[in-house]
């Protein structure tokens, strides 16, 4: 089965391909500024489901596209992609020491069969220093993610812990994929591209 991820996120690629699953990348284009409400789960699933309907659209109908979409619920705010460096190192002075909520919204589709679910992790930050922030933003890798921070790469070190699904924080949870994947009908296993 052709697996599609509708989404241009190398770490959401790199997390599939580890799990065994090899898919195809169509990024979906989409304006996600036609998506709008206060609640960060509700806008994680709405983004997530606008890409994966884009993309499925250019799909045959029996691939199962993949969409997803992060956000971080902090003191009552959303923060998606930070607008540039002094956005970024403003919402880590605010976030040091203390803990949001990451929200990745799912959406799979194959035909006309959709499921969406919401998968959310607490992130608790480290009390980073000025300076640490100020080199951490300087890498340009906050700029490109949702709450200006990876729990995967150099930002790692400035995460104290989770409580959830550490997948989630890197963007896409694969117990809630899996999930997914088995009420559509279709096991897991089946979609691994391991060679013998």
């Amino acid at each position: 089965m052709r697996v599609v991820l509708a989404s241009q996120s190398p770490a959401r690629l790199a997390t599939l391909r580890s799990a065994g699953i090899e898919p195809d990348v169509i990024v979906s284009g989409v304006d996600e500024d036609q998506v709008t409400t206060t609640d960060a789960g509700n806008l994680a699933a709405a983004l997530a489901q606008l890409k994966c309907r884009a993309v499925a659209a250019q799909v045959e109908p029996d691939a199962l596209v993949i969409g997803c979409d992060s956000v971080l619920a902090f003191e009552g705010e959303i923060f998606g992609k930070p607008e540039g460096p002094d956005e970024a190192v403003g919402r880590w002075r605010r976030m040091r020491g203390r803990s949001g909520v990451l929200h990745t919204g799912h959406c799979v589709r194959r035909g006309e069969d959709e499921l969406i679910e919401t998968a959310s992790t607490i992130v608790h930050f480290a009390d980073v220093t000025d300076d640490e922030i100020d080199a951490y933003v300087a890498t340009g890798e906050p700029l490109h993610v949702a709450g200006a921070f990876t729990i995967d790469g150099l930002g790692g070190a400035f995460i104290r812990g989770i409580d959830g699904d550490h997948h989630n924080v890197v963007g896409l949870s694969l117990p809630v994929l899996r999930d997914m994947a088995r009420d559509l009908g279709i096991p897991w296993t089946s979609l691994w591209t391991l060679s013998s």
